[in-house]
């Protein structure tokens, strides 16, 4: 199944400045571990402002509704007139030879399959993170809200996107002309550092002591739901709840007591987690949080420890302070982001 909403970002693009050597029209896709969501990509010239870009019939799709990731897209080009060329596949994990490492999806990608089953030229591939963060380079994010700092959005300096989704992704925004540069990060991956007895406890239950403990394994969607787990461990309390749907949607409603202490130990864990990375990469322009379901929950994260942890960094709090923190919408901002990152990056580099 596909959900074919219309595009929330803008979709024609101006692009001052670019090169306007591609021409033709190239797939864009950002591939989760849940949902796939698919652009044509077409570019025009515009004399003022060197090319347009245009997204056109964008989907969403369910991964586990199909059996690979070359039959989502084939899917999504069944029935069109128009046969693109190239693809760039905005996804979590890395390239190793001809295979993509991710142990979020739900089956196996080949660069070579895909080419092959889809008649394409060439498949660039791109972080996920590395595309959303490109993405709020060329995007006004007006409907986002500020959770924490209380300054504005500053491009002159390098700015972060986390999203804890089905996993956990980060990605920063370097400033640079004529276009911003991108580094790629694997905090998710990183170990998580415990800061109050409880959540010391949380990490000596899940790694016995001696085990790596990676952030994502608390601070995602299902990492949500294993904090929800040892804390009834820990409390002595039987598990009602078996999906993070269920557990944000009684936290939300304030119909459970280990719902709602889950979500407060979360938000404030997620909080800290982010201002370390700020302060580990000078990212004080701003902050994105990305992440799938954390829209969900707004109102819980607006009144949690979130802010509190985040400011919370011994000499740099007044940094923190006024390092803007805002909620986005992830949509299509993936999308968006692998089409411009393509164009100003993959394209340019084989000389197109």
């Amino acid at each position: 199944m596909h959900d074919a909403s219309p595009l929330s970002v803008d979709p024609y693009a101006s692009r001052k400045g670019a090169p306007a050597a591609s021409r033709g029209s190239f797939l864009a896709a950002d591939v989760g571990g849940t949902h796939a969501r698919i652009g044509l990509v077409q570019t025009r010239s515009a004399a003022a402002n060197g090319e347009t870009l245009q997204i056109a019939g964008y989907r969403k799709y369910a991964c586990a509704d199909y059996p690979s990731l070359s039959a989502v897209l084939l899917d999504f080009l069944r029935g069109s007139d128009t046969r693109p060329t190239a693809a760039c596949i905005a996804c979590a994990g890395h390239a190793l030879g001809d295979t993509l490492i991710n142990a979020n999806l739900p089956w196996k990608v080949s660069i070579s399959s895909l080419q092959n089953d889809l008649g394409l030229d060439r498949v660039a591939l791109v972080n996920d993170f590395q595309a959303i963060a490109y993405a709020t380079h060329f995007h006004s994010l007006v409907d986002a809200v500020q959770v924490a700092g209380q300054g504005d959005i500053d491009v002159s300096q390098p700015r972060l996107v986390v999203g804890p989704g089905t996993g956990l992704g980060a990605a920063v925004l370097m400033p640079g002309l004529p276009q911003p540069g991108i580094l790629g990060t694997e905090a998710g991956h990183a170990a998580l550092a415990p800061r109050t007895f409880l959540e010391l406890q949380i990490v000596r239950q899940l790694g016995g002591g001696i085990t790596h403990v990676p952030n994502e394994q608390i601070l995602s969607g299902p990492g949500l739901l294993t904090l929800y787990r040892v804390l009834c461990d820990i409390r002595s309390t039987p598990v009602r709840f078996t999906t993070p749907v269920q557990v944000t949607a009684a936290a939300l409603d304030g119909s459970d007591v280990i719902a709602t202490e889950c979500i407060d130990t979360f938000c404030a864990w997620l909080g800290g987690f982010v201002g370390d990375l700020v302060a580990l990469y000078g990212a004080y322009g701003g902050v994105s949080l990305a992440g799938g379901f954390l829209p969900q929950i707004l109102p819980l994260l607006q009144r949690s420890g979130f802010a509190e942890r985040f400011c919370d960094k011994g000499t740099l709090r007044e940094l923190l302070e006024r390092t803007p923190v805002h909620v986005i919408e992830h949509g299509q901002l993936g999308v968006s982001g692998a089409a411009h990152w393509y164009l100003d990056k993959a394209n340019k580099a084989v000389g197109a």
